[in-house]
């Protein structure tokens, strides 16, 4: 009896061990983004100088979980408030999938289908069909940009330098001289025109205004208590970031006055910050993941991420709500925005569940293309092993290099056992990433596509034994910082 006690005890141990070796591995397995952070951190803080943006913030979700967040530059230069995390800006047209979810939620509710007519819940309507006889403007219509609605309301609110946004009644008594563009499923037309209408359609079909439908059934659950349906007035050239002008041909950017979007918010009106949106994003995850119901179905989130229509060039893609577009053979999802003086992003990976956010307070500049670089570098990262571990002390080589007049700076950083070099600015550093492989003291060789090893790379240190110079083909670059 004393030998099978002892057994069962021996066996549950074993078992335990193997649990914890199981675990162990599976933690093991999840790449380190340690170096691909500092690597983007590094490039980000110089590109915001390069591209000469007031302030960028942005931040990175993988999975349900806020990798990492930073801001750079100032949101207001006058003021000399920076930039954070937590920082306010207009996200313009990414208020679109607010208003996407909430006419969802309805849908799931049995409010509503999406083959109502837009007139059937806005007796109003009274826009001229020019196509007698063609589809009808439905709610999925106009959730896909496929309505043939006209662009926007007929009033010049994207025009400076007052950006005069009209009011719900002005919108409402614009209708009935305007007209469609195009006869229903033809023609992709985004149209700020439609979305502003599912705004007024969730109100009437909710009994409640727009403004406290969105907060009540997505903005507190999901706790993002600094998002909201306008640009809080209060808060602005503080928390709220101050809009600038694209460039000038002086290189100028002018400071941009404060706008509400009013009538046409339910499209174009929302603030938040990165962390918000990171959040948002984190919430899609979790629903996938998990299943059931939050705020919305998880199959109806399914639904709002897939392809419902797909132009005749076969190009130009959009889900419900959301813009749907394909990276490298892999469904990306998100949307974009620009208003008076403001860009943001946000892209999602769901495959990945990665999420990229952005957001810029200046106008005539592409935060997707932060959002891009940030997605090429992290996705380069993986587990650290033993062979990942270099005979010397990487550190001492990493810092800024100058590369003028010829480029702006040479970048070195650790990566993955060997060293990184890449230059500045880049529009996306992990396409021009070079390696570098140690050979002996201060010596490197680059390591070509095919893994051979090509030229010499060889750092001078000074008397004191620190790094302050990088030879390359002969030549020289002096270590900057």
């Amino acid at each position: 009896m004393k030998k099978k006690l002892i057994s069962v005890q021996i066996f549950l141990i074993v078992l335990v061990l193997i649990c914890i070796s199981s675990a162990f591995s599976k933690v093991k397995e999840k790449p380190d983004y340690s170096e691909a952070i500092r690597m983007i951190d590094t490039w980000l803080e110089a590109q915001r100088e390069y591209d000469d943006l007031p302030g960028i913030s942005v931040a990175i979700v993988t999975d349900q979980e806020i990798l990492w967040s930073r801001a750079y530059g100032m949101a207001d230069l006058e003021k000399k408030v920076s930039s954070s995390p937590s920082t306010i800006y207009s996200i313009c047209s990414i208020s679109k999938l607010f208003t996407s979810v909430a006419i969802m939620k309805l849908r799931d509710d049995g409010k509503l289908r999406l083959e109502d007519l837009v007139a059937d819940h806005l007796p109003w309507f009274n826009l001229q069909q020019q196509f007698p006889g063609t589809g009808p403007i439905t709610i999925r219509s106009v959730l896909t940009h496929s309505s043939g609605l006209p662009r926007e309301s007929d009033y010049p609110y994207w025009s400076p330098p007052g950006f005069p946004f009209p009011s719900a009644k002005q919108v409402k008594a614009k209708l009935g001289s305007q007209k469609t563009l195009y006869s229903p499923s033809t023609y992709f037309q985004y149209s700020n025109l439609g979305i502003s209408l599912l705004g007024e359609i969730v109100a009437e079909v909710s009994g409640m205004s727009f403004d406290k439908y969105i907060e009540d059934n997505i903005l507190k659950p999901l706790r993002l208590a600094d998002t909201r349906t306008k640009l809080p007035e209060s808060l602005w050239r503080g928390k709220l970031a101050t809009g600038h002008s694209s460039k000038k041909r002086d290189g100028s950017r002018r400071k941009l006055p404060l706008f509400q979007a009013k009538g046409i918010a339910a499209a174009a009106g929302f603030s938040s910050t990165v962390e918000d949106l990171a959040r948002f994003a984190s919430w899609q995850f979790r629903l996938l993941e998990k299943g059931g119901e939050e705020i919305i179905k998880a199959s109806t989130l399914r639904e709002m991420h897939r392809v419902h229509w797909m132009d005749p060039d076969w190009k130009t893609t959009w889900g419900l709500g959301f813009s749907v577009w394909e990276v490298d053979g892999k469904t990306m999802v998100g949307h974009g925005g620009s208003c008076p003086g403001y860009r943001s992003t946000l892209t999602i990976d769901p495959s990945k569940k990665q999420a990229f956010v952005v957001m810029i307070n200046a106008s005539g500049v592409s935060p997707s293309r932060y959002a891009t670089g940030m997605r090429n570098i992290l996705n380069k990262a993986k587990d650290k092993d033993e062979e990942d571990k270099a005979a010397v002390d990487l550190e001492a080589y990493a810092g800024l290099y100058d590369s003028q007049p010829w480029w702006g700076e040479t970048v070195i950083l650790p990566w993955q056992g060997k060293l990184a070099m890449f230059g500045l600015p880049s529009g996306n550093p992990a396409e021009s990433l070079r390696l570098l492989k140690h050979i002996e003291g201060d010596t490197f060789r680059r390591v070509r596509k095919d893994e051979t090893l090509g030229e010499e790379v060889v750092f001078e240190r000074d008397k004191t034994g620190k790094v302050f110079r990088m030879w390359h083909h002969s030549n020289y670059e002096n270590k900057i910082r």
